[in-house]
């Protein structure tokens, strides 16, 4: 060896040494990883708002729990949003990436029942467990898989066709005409709504359909005056629903069908785009949940931080209420559930979702949230209807029977 290396070969052990304890420290003392919750939804299109409250939702259930310091051992939550436009092709690739990330915890799904419906084979493959705060349509819980992979809460449409239903009968309707979107939930609906009637010796005056994007539904909303309703039940989106307001609103006041909506038209720009023709119509819309009535330390704390972190100073503001309510709600529980399986592997979750013990949630005190056979967290107890207020606020009324 050269004598001036071996001059420096103890300046170079030194060193390395010293690079050696820095890297041990860094190491030791680095932020564990953190855990990933996905969010699968609608953030840019017709349902978009919905897809929002949905983030901001699970977003204010983050924060909470990282301020109180995370879980298993000071890991933070953190949130991945993924846009599927409301088309279930892209749910697919979505899912795909969110399952090859073993960071993940769960998914969060949006408005759109279809892009989870066509996707359970996916779902339970990858043993991808969903939670849902949005997508009612009941094959979304009812999906034929033991053990099922999908949790919710949310509504439910076989629960929420017999409350629609129970609604207009109390009103004195009894030529009932439905007015539905053409997809899986459409024709969830359409069955829901077909056998609470049938329970009342009832039938459908009439069912007409329609799809997503159409803009007139003035076709439609004829063929029910044709056939003799005296009341509409709907499920529809925004758009659509707007477009049936507005061809409603055009027929003489005399022939002005009342509507009993599903929560769709509340996920997205119903009030801009249903415009003036909203105070034409008599409209209720079923809902679980409303800031607006809130009550309790939690629904305070809930409405504190989404002034805070969303700039909102009245509850009146908070757009897709419902939304932001569910997701925030299953991120609680989906925490509560990893704290007792000690774990992120998504089957130990999964068995720890149905056996929690009580929860007292924003919604509700749960008892439990889940079990092994029931997937619902909320039932027909939970339901209410809303009427839009003359500056576009969704305000609850009382339900005429539950």
């Amino acid at each position: 060896m050269n004598p001036s290396h071996i001059a420096w070969w103890p300046l170079f052990r030194t060193v390395f040494a010293i690079a050696a304890v820095v890297a041990g420290y860094s190491v030791a003392n680095a932020a564990p990883p953190a855990i990933v919750i996905g969010l699968d939804a609608d953030m840019s299109s017709a349902s978009a708002q919905g897809g929002e409250a949905i983030r901001r939702g699970a977003l204010i259930a983050i924060a909470e729990i990282n301020e109180s310091g995370g879980l298993l051992g000071g890991r933070k939550l953190e949130l991945q949003v993924k846009d599927h436009h409301g088309v279930p092709a892209r749910s697919t690739d979505n899912l795909n990436e969110f399952a090859a990330d073993d960071r993940l915890a769960a998914v969060l799904g949006g408005v759109h029942s279809p892009a989870i419906i066509e996707n359970q084979q996916l779902i339970h493959d990858k043993r991808l467990l969903i939670l849902v705060p949005w997508a009612a349509a009941t094959p979304v819980i009812d999906n034929g898989r033991q053990p099922s992979y999908v949790f919710r809460i949310s509504a439910r449409d076989q629960y929420v066709g017999a409350f629609l239903t129970a609604q207009a009968l109390a009103a004195g309707h009894r030529r009932v005409g439905l007015l539905l979107e053409r997809t899986a939930w459409g024709r969830s609906n359409e069955q829901a709504i077909t056998e609470a009637l049938a329970r009342e010796g009832l039938a459908p005056a009439a069912v007409q359909w329609f799809h997503w994007g159409d803009a007139d539904l003035t076709p439609a909303v004829l063929a029910l005056e044709a056939a003799g309703a005296d009341a509409i039940l709907m499920a529809a989106n925004a758009v659509e629903g707007a477009a049936a307001i507005k061809a409603l609103a055009a027929r003489p006041p005399s022939r002005r069908l009342p509507v009993y909506s599903h929560w769709g038209v509340s996920g997205g720009r119903f009030v801009e785009l249903a415009g003036e023709a909203l105070r034409e119509v008599d409209l209720q819309v079923m809902q679980t949940y409303s800031f607006l009535d809130a009550s309790g330390v939690r629904a305070r704390a809930v409405l504190d931080r989404y002034r805070a972190m969303f700039g909102v100073e009245s509850p009146e503001h908070i757009p897709a209420p419902v939304g932001v309510a569910h997701a925030y709600e299953l991120v609680q529980v989906l925490a509560l559930a990893i704290r007792q399986a000690g774990s992120i592997d998504r089957e130990k979750v999964r068995t720890a979702l149905e056996n929690l013990p009580r929860h007292d949630g924003l919604i509700r005190s749960y008892r439990p949230v889940f079990t092994r056979d029931r997937h619902e967290g909320l039932s027909v107890a939970d339901y209410r209807m809303a009427r839009y207020r003359s500056d576009g606020v969704l305000v609850p009324v009382k339900a005429a029977i539950r």
